[in-house]
């Protein structure tokens, strides 16, 4: 991969967090469905929509990479959930309130892995028409009646939150040294029923995504080596872009997902410490959507973990099955 592509800021904006035990006394969870995944808080949003967080972090982002609107050649907007209103364009919102200019403003869905795969569609943005800036954003908020956080999802406890990276082709902090996306369709039908609704959440609310429809077709162990097999192609082959061995990492930036999911498909598969990650911040905010691995680049940034001659992975999995894997060299402290 060319080094010409960098990222120059990274932001989030998260709202206040919600602890386990606060959600089990005003009847919101119950700690026996979800103790397994070891959250102990989500980051959950009272009043501002996903779209109103994005503008934020986006805003926060533009100021610390001293971008401004005639910089910006591009602006993307990931999600996985309902964005506020129906048939309606939410990357426009985000542009117009964020001083985005007047660049190409377009929305990307791929779930979970929506902020990745945007990123990699900005940097080849980027390279293919020369051009010195883009914006990915991210948001999302999770609430009834649509989508109950602690039971929709059982493996996963989603949060709420905006976050922000400026790429750049001029400069940055960490340079962008191997990024891979892999896809297996065959796994697609894994989120849904087999009848179609003729509109949102026709087929019932909250949303449940509690189905065994994989399970039952592939079996338990064929279905986790699959999801194995997408990840670790991604891996391998961003390794292989950036001439680095995946034990060498210093950083790894990964979805905040349960605990069992984490150990089942990332600590355990790939020999990955989970103090060298960002478990024990995630475990903290909850699944932010499509945005947890640039608030989990954000997070390490306000830490100061981050060292000039460290590498750092981010790591992105969503339904569908997409895995995108993203090695950056951190070459100036941000």
């Amino acid at each position: 991969m060319s080094d010409g592509i960098y990222i120059a800021a990274a932001s989030a904006w998260l709202p206040e967090r919600l602890t386990l035990d606060e959600a089990e006394r005003t009847g919101l969870a119950d700690r026996a469905r979800v103790w397994n995944t070891g959250i102990e808080s989500v980051c959950v949003s009272a009043d501002k929509s996903a779209p109103e967080m994005a503008v934020l972090a986006a805003q926060d982002a533009l100021t610390r990479a001293e971008v401004g609107s005639e910089d910006l050649h591009l602006l993307l907007h990931a999600c996985a959930y309902h964005q506020g209103h129906d048939m309606w364009p939410v990357a426009s919102y985000v542009q117009r309130f964020c001083g985005g200019g007047s660049c190409p403003a377009v929305e990307v869905r791929q779930m979970s892995n929506g902020g990745m795969i945007a990123l990699e569609l900005a940097a080849g943005y980027l390279r293919a028409y020369d051009r010195p800036t883009a914006l990915v954003t991210t948001a999302d908020r999770f609430c009834l009646p649509g989508f109950d956080r602690w039971r929709s999802d059982p493996s996963t406890v989603c949060g709420d939150g905006g976050t922000a990276v400026v790429v750049s082709a001029r400069t940055g902090f960490a340079r962008l040294r191997g990024l891979v996306t892999v896809s297996d369709s065959g796994l697609e039908h894994g989120s849904r029923s087999e009848r179609f609704s003729d509109a949102p959440l026709a087929a019932g609310a909250p949303i449940d995504l509690n189905s065994d429809s994989l399970v039952r077709e592939l079996g338990v162990e064929s279905l986790i080596n699959r999801i194995e097999a997408g990840q670790r192609e991604a891996f391998d082959r961003a390794c292989a872009q950036a001439d680095v061995k995946l034990s060498d990492i210093d950083w790894y930036v990964l979805p905040n997902l349960g605990r069992t999911r984490m150990r089942a498909q990332y600590f355990d598969p790939f020999g990955i410490d989970p103090q060298r990650s960002t478990w024990s911040w995630g475990r903290q905010v909850g699944h932010l959507g499509a945005g947890d691995q640039f608030a989990g680049l954000a997070q390490l940034v306000a830490e100061g973990a981050l060292e000039p001659g460290q590498t750092c992975l981010l790591a992105g999995v969503g339904a569908g099955f997409t895995w995108t894997a993203g090695i950056l060299e951190i070459i100036a402290t941000p």
